[in-house]
């Protein structure tokens, strides 16, 4: 399964093994275990929960910050509330790696949307 934009990278190959999530960015991409994946998915829905219980409350022009942290994960969404950028901070509970990535506004959008929809199709 693949998801191929201009600005952004979302693939599934079960062939290639452990890491077999591709997240790409612009110019770098990073692989995730299913297992890494699916605490990524997880931790999306939960700062999209904030979001939705705030957002009628917010004025179009207001800025907002959310902050979640779920190990192996911290995310940090930023913005407006219908424009939103995301930043995440992964450490490996592993000790085998860890990676920051930044997903700007409108990519983090789209990249939450497809994330979710891949996960749910899967069998």
């Amino acid at each position: 399964m693949v998801k191929d934009q201009k600005e952004w990278r979302l693939l599934r190959d079960s062939k290639k093994g452990k890491f077999c999530f591709l997240i790409g960015v612009g110019n770098w991409s990073i692989e995730l275990q299913k297992s890494e994946f699916y605490s990524l998915y997880l931790l999306l829905l939960r700062i999209n929960e904030q979001l939705l219980v705030m957002k009628d409350e917010l004025m179009d022009e207001e800025y907002i910050t959310l902050e979640l942290e779920q190990l192996p994960w911290y995310i940090q969404l930023e913005g407006k509330k219908n424009e939103w950028s995301l930043r995440f901070v992964f450490e490996s509970q592993e000790q085998t790696r860890s990676f920051e990535m930044y997903w700007p506004i409108p990519i983090a959008q789209n990249l939450f949307y497809e994330i979710k929809n891949m996960w749910e199709s899967m069998d």
